[in-house]
Order: structure tokens, then sequence, then C-alpha cells
């Protein structure tokens, strides 16, 4: 008999209007690791809210059963305290509090007069020595990096006593080394402990690499489960589950049609540290970028490309800025979001949730707001000409939502993203800056995203795209330029580019520090 950890039994959800879950089924063996994907939308995240109580018992209808018994989680704290514990896609950490107060925030190890800091960091650090983290506990979560922030979050669940471990989009922020080595990281827990994993991501070779079984969702039920305790199962199998057809070609073919016009150029540029003045993020950087072109950014974390394209973007990030910026030639003083917007400039950030969306606004609210003027008439909102924007962008972007008026943050990350987008592209600019646009989003949603890249470049706009996925640069770019800590180390057209070379150039700028 087939030991499950946890089986869920036609679970369905329903939010107004739409139907999130519909009769979906999950079984999950006891030690194995079991991979969650689909598009956007499927319902992935929404499962897992509802096994981790997040959405309580009495807001679906379906069966939980786990460890062989029937469970009606209320509230996290039933779930957390039952050994299954959900690591979220926006890390739940208090950037100005230590590793350890962050680690048992809501759990803490009390003394006989409070809180025991001994006992505490003692604690933190044998549960980060599990996952390989060599920082002292007292250590600001604001002082180490994404990668090792993850990291924080495992050896959160870790002092839970975590038994099923629930992880949503884990490597979406990380570069290809320290999604490698948290991917290992579960092996290891599984092998050495026989710690139970759920995980769901949309990087589908790191699913083929790491799954043993793999369940395909898709519009809110339960397509299938495939077996992949071979690890011989490849990205089109995955695909042609997700979508129900396949995609032979993952990025859409495009006539390199570049203008000898230089859309943006950028010269001398530097930008030091908004809290360490000292220290320099950007340093001396030159690039261009003509119209009709696709120039993609590569770089390793900590490369300086988000920091370069913010500072760019009207000084929005870093403080004694200098250097040179000339749009069609013209040079311009961009010192404000407000002017480099209305000089043609759009910036999609990385943070879609953060700084890119306001989530308990409306679609079409978001839609507008980076050009309200366009939709005002003498000062006041033309509400029918916002929703009417909206809708027009809705069909375009084909974002999944039954009305424009929903708010954003009931949306799925991928229908974020292509609001995100929206807004920006109602903006009309010139120059498009594009940080990540398809992380955490799925194989089908990014090709809509690239072709929506290929038709601006096919109207003569340009567009910046910085990605740590190194073949989306290869498949999509004219060319590539290459930053490591600060400095442009390396350019090269697409078609001559690998990801050896560009590792490469990255190696040898350390070398020659």
């Amino acid at each position: 008999m087939t030991d499950f950890i946890l089986e869920m039994k036609n679970i369905t959800k329903e939010f107004p209007s739409v139907k999130a879950l519909d009769q979906v089924n999950l079984q999950v063996k006891r030690g194995e690791i079991h991979a969650l994907v689909g598009e956007n939308g499927a319902g992935k995240s929404t499962l897992m809210n509802v096994l981790s109580g997040i959405y309580p018992y009495g807001t679906y209808t379906g069966d939980i059963v786990y460890n062989g018994e029937l469970c009606q989680f209320k509230t996290l704290h039933d779930s957390e305290s039952n050994g299954i514990v959900i690591i979220h896609q926006e890390l739940a950490l208090i950037p100005e509090l230590s590793i350890g107060e962050n680690m048992f925030l809501g759990n803490e190890r009390k003394g006989k007069f409070g809180i025991d800091w001994d006992r505490t960091y003692h604690e933190a650090e044998a549960h980060m020595r599990q996952v390989g983290l060599k920082e002292d506990a007292t250590t600001l979560i604001k002082d180490i990096g994404t990668g090792k922030q993850q990291l924080v979050e495992i050896a959160k669940a870790l002092s839970k006593n975590v038994k099923l471990l629930i992880l949503d989009e884990p490597t979406s922020s990380l570069n290809e080394e320290d999604s490698r080595m948290l991917l290992d990281l579960l092996l290891s827990f599984k092998k050495e402990s026989g710690m139970t994993s759920i995980i769901i991501s949309h990087k589908l070779n790191e699913i083929a690499y790491v799954a043993d079984k793999i369940t395909v969702l898709r519009d809110g039920t339960t397509i299938e489960t495939i077996d992949n305790s071979e690890h011989n199962i490849d990205e089109a199998r995955i695909i042609r589950g997700m979508v129900g057809r396949e995609l032979s070609d993952r990025y859409p073919e495009r006539e390199h049609n570049v203008s000898d016009k230089v859309g943006m150029e950028v010269k001398n540029w530097t930008v030091h540290h908004p809290l360490y003045p000292e220290r320099k993020v950007v340093n001396d950087v030159s690039f261009h970028v003509n119209r009709g072109e696709i120039v993609g950014f590569s770089g390793l974390q900590g490369a300086g490309r988000t920091e370069l394209a913010m500072s760019i973007f009207g000084h929005s990030y870093g403080t004694d800025i200098s250097g040179a910026l000339f749009i069609d030639g013209q040079q311009k003083e961009l010192k404000t979001v407000r002017s480099a917007i209305e000089a043609g400039l759009a910036y999609v950030t990385e943070d879609r949730k953060g700084n890119g969306l306001i989530l308990t606004e409306s679609i079409a609210k978001n839609n507008t707001m980076a050009r309200l003027e366009k939709v005002c008439h003498r000062g006041i909102i033309d509400v029918d000409k916002e929703n009417a924007v909206a809708e027009e962008y809705k069909e375009r972007l084909s974002t999944k939502t039954p009305t424009v008026q929903q708010n954003v943050g009931n949306l799925s990350g991928g229908n974020q993203q292509k609001v995100l987008l929206s807004k920006w592209m109602f903006a009309d600019p010139e120059v498009l800056i594009l940080d990540e646009p398809t992380r955490g989003i799925d194989v089908g949603a990014k090709y809509e995203i690239y072709c929506i890249m290929n038709d601006l470049v096919a109207q003569g706009k340009s567009v910046i795209m910085i990605s740590s996925e190194m073949p989306e640069l290869l498949g999509m770019c004219d060319r590539i330029y290459v930053m490591n800590e600060g400095n442009m180390v390396a350019e090269m057209p697409a078609a001559e580019a690998t990801q050896e070379k560009i590792m490469a150039a990255i190696l040898q700028s350390d070398k020659n520090k």
C-alpha cells in the first residue's frame, strides 16, 4: 500500500466571478519531491493556500487527508503545528531585523524574563548550518543577498519541525548557481531525513532535475501526474501537459531590422549606493540601444543591472549620479521619474508587487496611472475612457480576468505582469526597459510577452531586457552586454554569444581585479 503523506480530494475553491479550483486531486508520497506546474492562473498557489490554512476550512469544499487523518485547518498556525510549512514567492522577512529574530518571529524562544536571546541565536545558527549558511545569526536580513534570504526561510521552516515543505517559486529571484544550490539542498533533505517537499516553479528544467512526480494543473483542474522518478522527463513533455499542445519554438521569430539610428545612449554612467555613498554600484558604464533593437543585459546577482536601469529612469535609485544620457541624439537631464516618462522612457520593474502595481486598486486604475493625463478631461478622470483603455489592453495581452474592475492583487503572477506591462505600453515609450520581465510566469505567458517585445521593436522602438535566464537573452536579443560588480565587462552580438562566453567574460573580469 502506497504511503501518502498528503491526499487532497475534490478541492473546489471559488472567488467572486471565478472558480479557481474545480475538483482538484493531489496525492503526495512520503519522502518525495512533488512538483506542481501549470500556466499562470491554473490554481497552483491557491491549492497550496488551501492546504496551509491561508484559505481556511469552510471557504472551500473537498477533503485534506494528512498523515492518514482528515484535517480542517482554519489558520496558518494550524497547519504549521502539524509540520506543514509554506514558503511564499515573496519572502516573509523583515529587513531591519536579524536572521535570528526573523527565524523565531511569532515563535519566540522565551526565558524567565522575556526572550532568551542566547538560546534564540544558538538555535538559529544550528538551523542555519543545516542549510549551509555560515553567517552570524545577529546579521541583519538586509545585509545578505536574496539567495541567502531564501535559505533563511528554509532554516526558519526547519525550526518549526517541518515534515512537509511547500516552496512557491523558490528560485524565481535567484541566479543559476544559487538556484542549483537550493535544489541540491532539497535533494539532500530528502535523502538524509526523508523530508517531503512540494515545489511550484515555472523553471521547467529545474522541475525535471529535482522532482519525483509532477502534477499538472490547467484552468483550476487536475490534468495528470507524471512519473519522473528516473529524472528523464524533458521540458517539452511538461509543456504539453500545461498548455495542451506542443510549444515547438520557445522564442517567436523576428526579422532583425535594427536601425542605424541610436534610440538611447549612456556615457560614463556612475552611481553610488544610497546608504553607503562611498560604494559605487555602477562604475563608469557606457552603452547604447538602437531603434528597432532588443539589447540584453546579463550578469550575476549584484552585477548592478537593476541599479543602472533605475538610476537612468529618473534617478529612482542611487546617489551622486554622474554621466551623460542621450535620447535620439539629444542630451537629457532626467532627475525625476516624471521627466523620464515625458522623455519617452519606461521601466518595467522586477518587483511588480512592491514597486510596480497598487495591488488594492483595479486593473483599470493601474493601467493608466503612468500617464493619467491621457484619460483626463480638465483635470478629471474620464472613467469610461479609463475602462476602455483597460479593456483594450486586456484583449491585446490576453489577461485572464472576469472584469477590469478586479483588484490586481487577486490576479495570478503572470496576469499581474501583463497589467504592469500594459501600464507602461499605455505610456507609449520610445525606450522600454524590462527588468526580469518573465520572472515567475509560465511558458505560455512568456511567449506572449516575447511577442509584445517583437511588436514594439517592429514599430521602431528600443527595448532593453535585463534577465537572469541566459537562454532567454540568447533567444530574444540582438546584442548582449555583460555586467559584473557594477562594471561593463563585455559586449557581443547575440548570434555569436553563448552561455559559456558570457560566464567566461564574468570570470575573466574577476581575475583582472
